[in-house]
């Protein structure tokens, strides 16, 4: 307990001061957690029995980011399908070496972690671009915090027991409630947006970071491990800690993008 404490009081104020300093410095951030995300996305992959496609994965990993920081980003979409061409083309030409499930987790590595995160950079760039970042914290964090203990305290209904056997359908209802609060509290203070915005974005925050955390809870349930890796003393890994995020985070852009 001691270590996950000491560890949270480095860790925060370091990831929210790299998202408050903004530019290089919250793409470094972005750079370190999608990275090391890929990293034991790959391992669980290993783990199932997937080579892993280090090179290729790294490569695009690579060029995704560049694209994103140097702000061209009319070239996500076509870099997208290059990728998802290219690993159909690599299981065509080396199968039976190489089969669907190789080439389909492979290609899926690197979209769920650092293409997903790649948009907090684009979050942070936004008019605006620091509050919606830290929204996005608060209203992930809120959901997990609440729904963590409100589930120890009155939990008693399993929400995926296959899953997450600790998790409750009371904890995930107290997680969305206070992450609706979450958001009047934010909109009183940042009072960018109407009042109906804060609700509905936190709202679909409090849904997907969940399903976000059930999907890495998913993963690592598939191959027996509590703990996506050992980065973070006391925490785990990157995704045992990111899990919502990088569902939230791609969410949120698109969001702020259409509500200004």
């Amino acid at each position: 307990m001691l270590t996950r404490t000491l560890s949270a009081m480095v860790f925060v104020p370091v990831l929210l001061g790299l998202t408050y300093l903004g530019g290089l410095y919250t793409g470094i951030l972005v750079v370190l957690v999608s990275l090391l995300a890929l990293k034991e996305v790959l391992q669980i992959g290993q783990i199932m029995g997937y080579r892993p496609w280090t090179i290729s994965t790294g490569f695009f990993a690579a060029a995704w980011l560049l694209l994103i920081f140097s702000g061209q980003k009319q070239w996500m979409f076509l870099v997208l399908i290059v990728w998802l061409l290219f690993a159909m083309g690599k299981m065509a030409i080396g199968y039976p070496k190489i089969n669907l499930g190789e080439a389909g987790f492979n290609g899926f590595a690197p979209i769920y972690t650092v293409v997903l995160f790649s948009h907090f950079y684009l979050i942070r760039g936004l008019e605006n671009g620091l509050a919606w970042a830290f929204l996005t914290f608060a209203l992930v964090w809120a959901t997990d915090t609440f729904a963590y203990l409100i589930g120890r305290a009155v939990g008693k209904h399993p929400l995926a027991p296959q899953v997450s056997p600790k998790k409750t359908v009371e904890g995930s209802l107290g997680g969305l409630i206070f992450c609706l609060l979450s958001g009047i509290l934010a909109w009183k203070i940042i009072g960018i947006g109407s009042f109906s915005s804060y609700m509905v974005i936190s709202f679909i925050v409090g849904i997907i970071g969940q399903i976000g955390d059930l999907f890495e809870s998913a993963l690592k349930r598939r191959v027996n491990i509590k703990d996506s890796g050992s980065v973070i003393p006391g925490h785990g890994g990157i995704l045992d800690r990111f899990d919502s995020l990088l569902f939230v985070v791609p969410i949120m852009y698109y969001w702020a993008l259409c509500v200004g």
